[in-house]
């Protein structure tokens, strides 16, 4: 069910109980003075430390911690006593916690540790601002798989006149530590289920969500463990469909409805610098419980892509700040849902415009005075596709990571990124880079292949680099014979099913179809006795391309690869030199793609991937994992006038969610 928009804007603002959105960290103004402006309207920020808790108060909002964990424990905000599941132990209400793994550990499952400090600090405190430290020192004489080994460092600040409070963590490790793999870091908050009942993730993605006694009591289990079927309302919930890209991971949370106290709980997140693997990357965001997650890192539609740390490797990171941003509307206020969010958009924007804070007190997070910035332009140079000499990189995305080969970013988790949306015309400016010895990465809509720069660019504190035109190649041998689909890296183009009516989530009726549970088996209700075949001139991608070369059930539970053909006419094969099939995939789950040449029956494929891919986003409502790119050389011997088809098959089984997705095929003729 979502919500009304768009209406009545100008009365819900009026009826808002705004607080300041104005930032105590605007970098034209010090975060000093514009805290002091508000001091004959808001009460300074006031500490209370006892042997258990915590607990700080501006008179807007109070937060609890337990000494010296440092959980929070309780947030009390318009009329609310606790805001966090009452009904929790005060463990299960607002943690940090990840898992990990270390060498010749016997389980295959991952260890999970809550993030639990052992010393408390204050770090500042004065009436308009506290920041406090939870910390936790490693102890080297541990034994290995006890815990891991970190040094790790919680803080939160609260400042006069806010409506929220901010949360990052220091995370680090000493030379000579041991071995460790980690999957997953996260911040969590589990809201009062009697109250927070809807959850807004964006302006399409909103809707009353089931309680969790709600799903424990009425749910049934499907294939895939996270999922279930309610069966008091008929329909699919799983966390997995409410996954967001970090590029627009912004702001998402919930919203008490109460007529008697509106209130709206936001997890803002201002940068995605400190985030892994690319503006691309899914995760986790809000889902039932209610439940609303800061993932800073994780391995979901990523695969293998964890924090791998050798033997004695030193390493540190900061990771945040974001802020927990909490608004009220009057009792009795009709727009509540639409007016909450609004506001908490605005003020998300606010975060945004006033990145990288100037506040904190760690030495470890940079202002904007430290960092240094690029600004360049992108240009494409593709003969086939344009007479003129070079193009724009329309809207590429462009991005400063560590250095690596030609994608790694996607691959990358230890260090940071910076990544910005060119213009029409290609140019960009990344601002706020912390120094350090970078790669400049870029993908482009529309265009097949990655960029990467030769050499390493160097950013130091205060510099403003400005370089000549950045010019991308990308992968091309001759001219387009036929494509199949559009190269932006998902399969969202293609032929997305209908789902299955008694399993169906009500927000993606209309948008984002891929998201509905169980699309993978509709593949068989297509295709119930053949496999798919694609004639290049009589069928339509959008129509007759499935989205996912997935898995068949041929009975007793038992999946086998399926074949699927490209049949396309070809005038003349005597053309001197080599013809090339480029194959992009969005997605690959523990598959393997092979391509035969006008033979299904050669015993040897003519190109083989060999095992690509345990990003499981078939399973997890994802229109695309890890990106990459294959090019085949086709020798004209093997093709020949007339029909031709190309066999892609997938042979690997044994799951439901086995397979490929799909990005982009291109058949190229020899050069010209």
């Amino acid at each position: 069910m979502g919500c009304p928009m768009g209406c009545g804007t100008l009365v819900v603002l009026l009826v808002l109980v705004f607080l300041p959105i104005g930032h105590g960290n605007n970098k034209s103004t010090s975060s000093r003075t514009s805290l002091r402006s508000t001091s004959q309207r808001y009460y300074g920020v006031k500490m209370v430390n006892t042997s258990n808790t915590i607990v700080l108060d501006n008179g807007l909002v109070r937060l609890t911690f337990s000494n010296p964990t440092g959980h929070v424990t309780g947030i009390k905000y318009g009329g609310i006593d606790n805001l966090l599941e009452i009904h929790n132990k005060p463990t299960n209400r607002g943690y940090w916690d990840l898992n990990w793994n270390y060498p010749g550990q016997k389980s295959r499952t991952s260890i999970f540790e809550g993030i639990l400090g052992t010393e408390f600090r204050v770090i500042t405190s004065t009436e308009d601002q506290v920041e406090i430290s939870f910390t936790r020192t490693y102890n080297v004489s541990l034994p290995q798989g006890v815990t891991v080994p970190f040094n790790m460092d919680k803080r939160y600040i609260l400042q006069r006149g806010r409506s929220g409070f901010y949360a990052y963590a220091i995370f680090e490790r000493l030379d000579g530590w041991p071995e460790a793999k980690v999957d997953q870091i996260r911040m969590v908050f589990k809201l009062q289920q009697a109250k927070f009942r809807y959850m807004a993730l964006s302006d399409t993605r909103q809707r009353f969500m089931p309680t969790a006694y709600e799903r424990g009591i009425y749910g049934i289990k499907l294939a895939y463990k996270e999922a279930v079927l309610l069966n008091n309302t008929g329909e699919v919930d799983d966390k997995y469909q409410y996954t967001i890209e970090d590029k627009d991971n912004k702001v998402h949370g919930w919203i008490c409805t109460d007529e008697k106290s509106p209130v709206g709980f936001w997890m803002i997140t201002p940068s995605d610098e400190f985030k892994m693997a690319g503006p691309f990357k899914q995760g986790l965001t809000s889902h039932v419980g209610p439940t609303t997650l800061s993932v800073f890192l994780s391995s979901h539609y990523a695969g293998n892509v964890s924090m791998n740390f050798q033997q004695g490797e030193a390493w540190k990171k900061v990771f945040g700040p974001v802020f927990i941003y909490l608004n009220s509307a009057h009792p009795g206020s009709k727009n509540s849902i639409s007016s909450l969010w609004s506001n908490a958009k605005q003020q998300m924007l606010e975060e945004v415009k006033s990145w990288p804070y100037n506040f904190t007190e760690s030495q470890d997070f940079l202002s904007s005075d430290q960092r240094g910035s690029l600004s360049s332009r992108l240009l494409i140079h593709d003969q086939y596709i344009s007479h003129q000499p070079l193009h724009s990189a329309s809207f590429a995305y462009v991005g400063l990571a560590p250095p690596g080969e030609v994608g790694s970013w996607q691959r990358e988790s230890k260090g940071y990124q910076f990544w910005v949306q060119a213009d029409k015309k290609g140019y960009f400016i990344i601002k706020d880079v912390r120094p350090g010895n970078y790669s400049l990465y870029a993908s482009v809509p529309g265009i097949i292949g990655d960029y990467k720069y030769e050499a390493d660019i160097t950013i130091e504190p205060g510099s403003k680099i400005q370089m000549p035109a950045f010019i991308y190649e990308p992968p091309r041998n001759g001219p387009t014979l036929w494509e199949i689909g559009i190269p932006d890296r998902t399969a969202a183009e293609f032929y997305i099913p209908d789902p299955y009516p008694t399993l169906s989530n009500k927000l993606y009726i209309v948008s984002e179809r891929f998201r509905q549970y169980g699309l993978w088996a509709r593949y068989e209700d297509r295709y119930p006795d053949s496999d798919l075949v694609y004639k290049v001139g009589v069928h339509n991608y959008s129509n007759d391309w499935f989205y996912a070369q997935v898995t068949r059930d041929i009975g007793n539970g038992t999946y086998v690869g399926t074949t699927w053909q490209i049949q396309f006419e070809l005038e003349s094969a005597t053309h001197p030199g080599n013809f090339t099939l480029r194959v992009a995939l969005a997605s690959g789950s523990y598959s393997k793609l092979l391509v035969r040449i006008n033979n299904l029956n050669t015993k040897q494929p003519h190109f083989s991937t060999g095992r690509i891919g345990v990003d499981n986003a078939i399973a997890r409502h994802g229109i695309h994992g890890l990106y990459s790119l294959f090019s085949v050389s086709v020798p004209s011997s093997l093709l020949h006038q007339g029909t031709n088809t190309i066999y892609l098959t997938q042979p690997k089984g044994g799951s439901p969610f086995t397979g490929i997705m799909y990005d982009y095929i291109r058949l190229e003729g020899p050069p010209v």
